[in-house]
């Protein structure tokens, strides 16, 4: 027989429950209706914090520079030291050959106890002579066994030294790695931000890097036309010999992009920049802006600068170029520039090196 039963209708909690979630559905689905969309930057937000991405990747590529130097010195303590292990390796054989060959003449000759052979021997004097000779070959034994040990000794030295600099250059290998994928993302960073422009505001932007390129170029031919007029400034002072020629070099590469991690001739960046002009001036100087920082003598004021000085910019020392007199400096400022003249306050100045 059929059930006539009513069904079940649902509990006051359960209606309560659902009937909340509905509402609260809605209240979010009006809510994401009437929300305002995400403003897009504006260009001038894009380029700000484009060029804070551009001044941390220069950040970086000092470091990344600094690694690969590292990494360039240590390949070549390996190879030295892989040479001298080599070469160890060659004369500890030769006089480990040397001493099997005085035992083997040893053994030949002393297989009787000296005092039976001298009693049995038909020419006593003769045996007397070879017994001199003998004492004289263990001697040498002697010797030779000494500089075995010596040889063995030092080898050993020399093979830890080698195993030791080896873990270092792995270590620094894979921190050069990481710095550069640290640079690599700043600037693939900086990119994505650039794509969310249309190309009429790229193009504008580029337009007015180019444009301040120019004015910074004219200001300080400008200026130097003055200096020779007469009307420099105490910080117009010419330098002399290596850093003169340093700087000579540098003018001639204005207009050459910067490229993180470049040394020349046709890209730089900041450091590579002044270590590539003293190069051509028959310098050789540190590779990185805070070894540089640290390799001649700081001159604490602008006003004390003389042309060709080295300036160093920002407290970790990230930046480097030549100071070109009447408050401009002469650097590959970052990534999208090119080698160019900029005044000396565009950066927070540290001091300057005279090298």
């Amino acid at each position: 027989m059929a059930s006539h039963r009513r069904p079940k209708q649902p509990g006051r909690a359960r209606v309560t429950v659902l009937t909340a979630t509905a509402a609260a559905a809605v209240a979010l689905t009006s809510q994401a209706a009437n929300a305002a969309p995400s403003e897009k930057p504006s260009k001038d937000e894009v380029k700000s914090k484009v060029d804070k991405l551009y001044e941390e990747a220069e950040k970086a590529t000092e470091k990344f520079n600094g690694a690969k130097e590292k990494q360039q010195k240590l390949e070549k303590q390996v190879d030295t030291l892989q040479d001298k292990v080599a070469r160890g390796q060659d004369d500890l054989n030769e006089l480990r050959s040397g001493v099997g060959s005085l035992a083997s003449a040893q053994y030949r000759s002393g297989g009787i106890d000296p005092s039976l052979q001298l009693f049995l021997s038909s020419d006593p004097d003769n045996y007397l002579d070879k017994a001199s000779a003998l004492d004289q070959l263990s001697t040498k034994q002697a010797e030779a066994l000494k500089k075995i040990q010596a040889k063995q000794r030092t080898l050993a030295q020399q093979r830890k030294e080698a195993a030791d600099k080896l873990e270092d250059l792995a270590t620094t290998r894979t921190e050069l790695g990481k710095k550069k994928r640290e640079v690599q993302g700043k600037l693939g960073e900086a990119q994505r931000l650039l794509n969310t422009l249309t190309a009429a505001e790229r193009a504008a932007l580029k337009d007015k890097e180019e444009r301040a390129s120019r004015a910074s170029e004219r200001q300080a031919l400008d200026k130097q036309g003055q200096a020779s007029q007469g009307e420099a400034p105490k910080s117009n002072a010419k330098g002399s010999g290596r850093a003169a020629s340093a700087y000579a070099a540098a003018q001639s590469k204005i207009g050459s992009p910067y490229v993180y991690g470049a040394t020349g001739p046709s890209s730089f960046d900041c450091s590579g920049l002044t270590s590539w002009a003293y190069a051509q001036a028959g310098m050789n100087i540190p590779r990185t802006s805070q070894a540089q920082a640290n390799y001649g003598t700081r001159i604490a004021s602008q006003s004390d600068l003389r042309v060709g000085d080295l300036v160093i910019f920002y407290g970790d020392l990230h930046h480097v170029g030549f100071y070109a007199g009447n408050g401009q400096v002469l650097h590959a400022p970052r990534t999208g520039t090119v080698v160019r003249y900029e005044s000396i306050n565009n950066m927070p100045f540290q001091f300057g090196v005279r090298i």
